[in-house]
């Protein structure tokens, strides 16, 4: 594998993770379509087996999203080059929402993966700075979230958390109707600990760019598998825009053929 593209900032291995989330979400979003469109029958809200694998796939993308964000900090990478990125998925949020709306109008996305992201970038970009307090500060984003429900019990009042205008918080004890959710809290937290990975993430890199990789490793199978990854990786935003279309017109393509 070629050493990380310092000038870019990019890190083969942590590309590799991201790819790897998207790989996996696309599986599942595949289940997912293949339900909606009948061909099989499953509970993709309330089911164990898919809503811990959602919980996985949603926690490792937004681990590498802090990870990033601490990388970022280190390398000491401008503000405009973070504002640059941040708009594009600020705008691909937005556009989540407007074709949602449209798709599940009494269930769309109002702050979904992108929307949280929007936000929580901003707030690890800020705090990427923390170091080993990150990981106290995750945890507290996390329990937060699990205590919720107890506080909600004892004081009515903050009912009014579970509101579309509050919610997005997290503090919530009773999940909204959304084909997506991605509130505060706990979220924050996970992309939290990513940051705080971010400098193990640096010293293994830097690691591996110091030890030689004979050329039979770096055309071997399991290397080629890591670069492909790594590629998806690099473009995980387009690519997360783009694979729900083409799987749901591959599939209803599918379907008028065998019509």
């Amino acid at each position: 594998m070629r050493p990380p593209d310092r000038r870019r900032g990019r890190l083969p291995g942590l590309d590799a993770m991201r790819g790897l989330a998207m790989l996996w979400m696309t599986v599942f979003h595949a289940a997912f379509d293949l339900n909606q469109l009948g061909y099989i029958r499953q509970n993709f809200y309330a089911d164990p087996f898919w809503t811990w694998q959602r919980t996985a796939i949603v926690s490792l993308f937004l681990l590498c999203a802090g990870a990033g964000q601490g990388i970022a900090v280190a390398q000491q990478q401008s503000w405009p080059r973070f504002w640059r990125r941040w708009a594009q998925v600020a705008l691909c949020a937005l556009a989540v929402t407007a074709v949602s709306w449209w798709m599940y109008p009494h269930s769309f996305i109002y702050f979904g993966v992108l929307h949280g992201m929007a936000l929580m970038l901003i707030v690890v970009r800020l705090t990427a700075h923390w170091g080993s307090y990150l990981w106290l500060a995750g945890a507290l984003a996390m329990g937060l979230h699990q205590l919720a429900p107890l506080v909600h019990s004892s004081w009515p009042a903050l009912d009014m958390l579970n509101d579309r205008a509050w919610n997005w918080l997290g503090l919530i004890n009773r999940k909204p109707i959304t084909e997506d959710y991605v509130p505060l809290l706990p979220w924050l937290g996970v992309m939290w600990w990513g940051a705080a990975m971010a400098p193990m993430v640096l010293r293994w890199s830097e690691k591996g760019e110091r030890g030689a990789v004979p050329a039979a490793r770096r055309d071997s199978q399991p290397a080629r598998v890591l670069a492909t990854l790594g590629l998806l990786g690099r473009w995980s935003l387009p690519y997360y825009m783009l694979h729900q279309p083409v799987l749901m017109g591959a599939m209803m393509a599918w379907g008028n053929l065998g019509a």
